[in-house]
């Protein structure tokens, strides 16, 4: 049996007969974990190990575990600074401000790997305009020169710890208000712009071996009318085509206010997989994601199964003996010392405790 297209999400700590039911059914590829589903590193490990034992080949485990406000596991993990700190250390003084980044990113990928997760939905990519509701200080940088300075940073940082990596939210979330968990929103800028600025950070990490991407639910109507996870302009034409992507696309959660112009759940899911997304999410919505998984069925596509294979985590971290690895000490210091930055108050709500993906 090879992986399904379809990851979704757990309700608990522990799997139960209709989550064991469902994850072995063949529409099913991964399951993506949410702070709900965190108790301790102990419980989180025995947690995917259960859901690794279920089939063979196992099912992709992921989080969101960017840090600042969006990491889903806390009790007993680093608490990681956002993104938007390394920035400003980027301004003062970049090459201190790649190696922190780059540490930061192998201490994130090294819990993560210790207790099982195969790989989170990080860097963000988009630029930090001061404009959207749902990025701020989740952007690295206002400017695409330090973002693709520093998410490359990060892209090797986790990769020394087994990890691949996700970039999210193409073509770029960063200029617009509106918050897509929530509501729609709409880019009016032209594709010249978004190619000038936007696009430059998912070029450079593409060229550096991206292994995955997340496209935006944001619609861009000087390009295309559906929203970019829907629309094969975008994925299809422009992310695989004129930038070169090999990797896995990841749709953002097909249960977001933003994916409803996509149709029903079903339908969303569809037009999803027609615009070229390999991996589908649909999250908080069990009898949606029921239904996606009996529609979708035995689907197989050994071009996406490929893809699926450089998301696993590579290797195993001993937890008990991470603190041993050399370099656990430097990462801890660097996570220190951002936390002397000032970082200012951008009143945005926590979408940590919401269980939504994106």
């Amino acid at each position: 049996m090879s992986l399904g297209s379809i990851m979704l999400d757990l309700a608990g700590t522990a799997l139960d007969a209709e989550d064991r039911e469902l994850l072995v059914h063949p529409a099913v590829g991964g399951v993506i974990l949410f702070s709900r589903n965190a108790e301790s590193p102990a419980q989180i490990a025995e947690l995917t190990a259960s859901i690794h034992g279920l089939r063979e080949p196992r099912l992709l485990v992921g989080v969101d575990q960017e840090g600042g406000r969006v990491q889903r596991f806390r009790e007993g993990f680093t608490r990681l600074p956002p993104a938007g700190r390394f920035g400003q250390l980027h301004a003062r003084d970049p090459a201190r401000a790649r190696a922190a980044c780059a540490s930061v990113a192998w201490l994130m990928a090294a819990e993560l790997r210790a207790v099982g997760v195969d790989f989170s939905f990080a860097p963000v990519l988009d630029l930090d305009r001061s404009i959207s509701q749902v990025i701020g200080d989740r952007g690295f940088a206002s400017q695409a020169m330090p973002v693709c300075d520093l998410a490359a940073a990060w892209m090797g940082g986790a990769r020394r710890a087994g990890m691949a990596s996700v970039g999210k939210h193409f073509p770029g979330h960063g200029g617009v208000a509106a918050d897509s968990h929530a509501e729609l929103p709409t880019d009016s800028r032209g594709l010249a712009e978004i190619e000038r600025e936007d696009l430059v950070p998912f070029q450079r990490l593409i060229d550096h071996g991206l292994e995955a991407v997340m496209p935006a639910h944001v619609v861009y109507p000087c390009i295309d009318r559906r929203p970019a996870g829907f629309s094969s302009i975008w994925l299809r034409d422009v992310l695989r085509g004129r930038l070169g992507f090999q990797g896995v696309i990841f749709s953002d959660d097909l249960n977001m206010a933003a994916a409803g112009a996509g149709g029903n759940y079903v339908e969303r899911a569809q037009s999803a997989e027609q615009a070229g997304c390999d991996m589908l999410l649909i999250c908080n919505n069990r009898p949606a994601a029921a239904a996606i998984v009996e529609a979708f069925g035995d689907r197989r596509d050994p071009v996406v199964v490929l893809r699926q294979v450089r998301m696993r985590g590579r290797g195993q971290f001993d937890r008990a003996r991470l603190r041993e690895q050399p370099e656990w000490a430097r990462a801890i210091r660097s996570v220190a010392q951002l936390e002397e930055l000032e970082t200012r108050d951008l009143g945005l709500a926590d979408p940590t405790e919401t269980g939504r993906a994106g």
